[in-house]
């Protein structure tokens, strides 16, 4: 930085032109300090997706999606049994459990019955078509179309079985858990889901 800055300028004896030079300095300095903590100016959001019903396929979709529109970098790293959002066929038969979820409006001995997740699950596909909500495929689409980065983890993909070409067009595969801490280390929102 300058030290030309530092010192005092006074005033009252400083032309026009010393009080000038000293503001442009100032001010290149303070434009040297905004590009040192801002970086280049854009943000950036890294979404951890662990789970793959219904309901927790919306939110990383959808904040995800929002924080690309507002020109952020984006990155989704799917694992375990978020892997299901991002296969093309499984994508579209994802459940809601009735059990343990407070905000049903049935009590968990009749949300326990075996046909309850497949009625909850329809309750809330009539609701979404009803509102004009996008749909989880209009959302993967729309998100990698806006250039987030929907990421499968490799060491789930192995474990798990999946096939990598059953996998939405566009979905980042073999990536690791050092590669999506490296994400997360330097993003400036970091999110679990």
């Amino acid at each position: 930085m300058s030290s030309n800055a530092d010192a005092p300028v006074e005033t009252a004896t400083a032309s026009v032109e010393d009080l000038q030079a000293h503001v442009e300095t100032l001010e290149a300095e303070l434009a040297d300090l905004r590009e040192a903590v801002d970086d280049d100016g854009q943000k950036s959001m890294t979404i951890i997706a662990t789970k793959g019903t219904l309901d927790m396929a919306y939110p990383p979709l959808i904040l995800a999606s929002t924080a690309a529109a507002f020109g952020w970098d984006v990155v989704v790293f799917h694992t375990f049994w978020g892997l299901e959002i991002l296969h093309e066929e499984k994508s579209k038969n994802l459940k809601l459990s009735a059990v343990g979820n407070p905000s049903m409006p049935m009590p968990n001995a009749v949300a326990a019955l075996p046909f309850m997740d497949n009625v909850a699950t329809s309750m809330m596909e009539k609701k979404i078509a009803e509102n004009g909500t996008a749909t989880i495929e209009e959302l993967i689409e729309t998100s990698l179309d806006m250039g987030v980065d929907l990421q499968a983890c490799q060491m789930t993909i192995e474990l798990m079985d999946y096939d990598e070409d059953e996998f939405y067009d566009g979905v980042t595969t073999g990536v690791g858990a050092a590669t999506a801490l490296q994400h997360m280390a330097d993003a400036d929102v970091q999110l679990m889901i």
